[in-house]
């Protein structure tokens, strides 16, 4: 697995990076060697967070943690992907056989703060939208950890978000 990082108002360790190397090296036998890992960190006044994202084959990875060291902050996040995993075990494995973790070519993904107003600061965020169906799409979601996810139905190209309901339930919007 290959690993970058980056820091934000801290240095990484050497300490650090040997460290995760190691604790990464229990998702070898999940992810063949392509697989990609980012692990940003971020020095704040209530402690210290790792953002962890893994990219296979097109399926994302991705946890956030906060603790008061970073090592900490690492131990959670890989174990919250850990349970990732276990949770859309059945979800995952059937996708392994339809061949899910093939590579794709990596798009960019950019990022950048607009200021519309000054009371106002939108943050800007683009990345590939993928034909997927539905249930992938929430999977994709719930692996990301996000209450939203945005993707191409393949049936007829158009644009369709799937989000968490309040009740635990999942919705879809379709445009007209």
């Amino acid at each position: 697995m290959k690993i970058t990082y980056a820091t934000k108002r801290q240095e990484v360790t050497s300490e650090f990076v040997a460290s995760a190397e190691r604790k990464l090296k229990k998702f070898d036998r999940f992810f063949k060697d392509d697989a990609c890992a980012l692990i940003k960190t971020d020095k704040k006044k209530n402690g210290e967070s790792v953002e962890l994202t893994i990219s296979c084959g097109g399926t994302l990875y991705r946890s956030e943690k906060r603790a008061d060291t970073m090592m900490n902050a690492l131990d959670e996040t890989i174990e919250a992907i850990l349970r990732q995993i276990r949770k859309n075990k059945t979800r995952l494995e059937r996708k392994l056989k339809e061949g899910a973790f093939v590579p794709v070519p990596d798009e960019e993904v950019s990022e950048e703060i607009v200021e519309e107003a000054p009371e106002f600061r939108v943050r800007t965020k683009s990345f590939p939208v993928k034909p997927m169906t539905t249930e992938d799409a929430i999977l994709q979601m719930l692996l990301l950890e996000h209450d939203f996810f945005l993707f191409r139905n393949p049936d007829n190209g158009a644009l369709n978000l799937v989000y968490r309901r309040a009740d635990g339930d999942y919705g879809l919007i379709v445009p007209d």
